[in-house]
């Protein structure tokens, strides 16, 4: 017996969306301010100013996997928003990778604060992982 498909979509895959559009546009404009250092957007780096010395250290691959998230998020942001397989499967990886990083960091012991991302992802997985939510993307 298949899941019901559900007829519009879930409060919880909207809020993802809204989500993966926050970090399209977050990691866009961190991108633009490595491109541009000492320009109007660098005092966003106060909020964590290890991350601005990480991507100073890396060159130009800083932004250009910046560039790269960000377009993953966008592309998540879409797919959740039209309920799209491509988008639950895109999302659900950046969800998963950002899981294994926060777990890492942890393990390394190179950011102990991502301790604090690593419910708030499984949960969101597992949030994913029902079927009413399944059936959405099928």
């Amino acid at each position: 017996m298949t899941a019901a498909i559900p007829s519009r979509r879930p409060h919880g895959v909207s809020a993802l969306s809204v989500f993966f559009a926050a970090g399209f546009l977050i990691a866009l404009t961190s991108a633009v301010s490595l491109f541009f250092p000492e320009s109007f957007l660098e005092p966003m780096w106060r909020l964590n100013p290890r991350a601005r010395t990480a991507f100073s250290g890396m060159g130009i691959w800083a932004p250009a996997l910046l560039i790269a998230v960000s377009a993953a998020c966008a592309a998540a942001s879409l797919g959740f928003w039209r309920g799209r397989r491509w988008g639950y499967r895109v999302g659900t990886g950046l969800l998963i990778f950002n899981l294994v990083g926060d777990v890492a960091n942890v393990a390394l012991g190179t950011e102990p604060r991502a301790i604090v991302g690593i419910p708030i992802v499984a949960l969101l997985l597992f949030y994913l992982s029902r079927p009413g939510v399944r059936a959405y993307f099928e």
